[in-house]
């Protein structure tokens, strides 16, 4: 992974894109939304996490947060949630893609050594330091317009799952920092 999509500035506010493999639509379902939000919250309370807008999209998730540490956070989130989506969707009766999905997950890990059976997350993520007000702005725009241009909502604040209803003056789903 080059430079340029790594957190390199301890202190910098970064763009994080997390993608499911093979683009797979796992969050289409609540109860793997809800593990994801309380891993999220989990990261704010015990690993300082701070976070200015999220969203989780069907097959990925953006964040715009910092931490001190924020690699070994975000990697610490991706093998805790990869760990038990994995089992959430192992155990959900109501799963009709359990097969095909699981069978995704244990095909990526053959891809990697440095995976266990199943491989849930993209390798990496997409890390940008927004240190310009202009690059700020534009992706915490492009962050809650997602729901919204993939024709899921006809506005932002719509999306459960997300922090636009933070910035539009309602109670969100999680704790945020409002950006200025």
């Amino acid at each position: 992974m080059s430079l340029k999509y790594k957190a390199s500035n301890p202190d910098g506010i970064y763009f994080i894109t997390l993608t499911v493999v093979e683009w797979a639509d796992v969050f289409t379902r609540r109860d793997y939304c809800e593990l994801l939000c309380d891993s999220l919250g989990y990261c704010q309370q015990k690993k300082d996490l701070t976070l200015y807008a999220w969203c989780i999209m069907t097959n990925h998730v953006h964040l715009i947060c910092s931490a001190p540490k924020l690699p070994d956070v975000m990697r610490d989130l991706k093998k805790y949630t990869s760990r038990f989506l994995v089992e959430a969707i192992k155990t959900n009766p109501k799963e009709s893609r359990k097969n095909w999905l699981l069978w995704l997950f244990k095909s990526a890990a053959e891809k990697s050594s440095s995976h266990g059976e199943h491989q849930f997350w993209q390798l990496g993520g997409h890390y940008v330091e927004l240190n310009m007000n202009g690059l700020l702005a534009q992706r915490l725009e492009y962050l809650h317009q997602n729901p919204v241009k993939a024709g899921f909502v006809e506005e932002p604040e719509q999306w459960y799952y997300s922090s636009a209803r933070d910035y539009a003056g309602e109670k969100g789903r999680l704790e945020v920092v409002l950006l200025e």
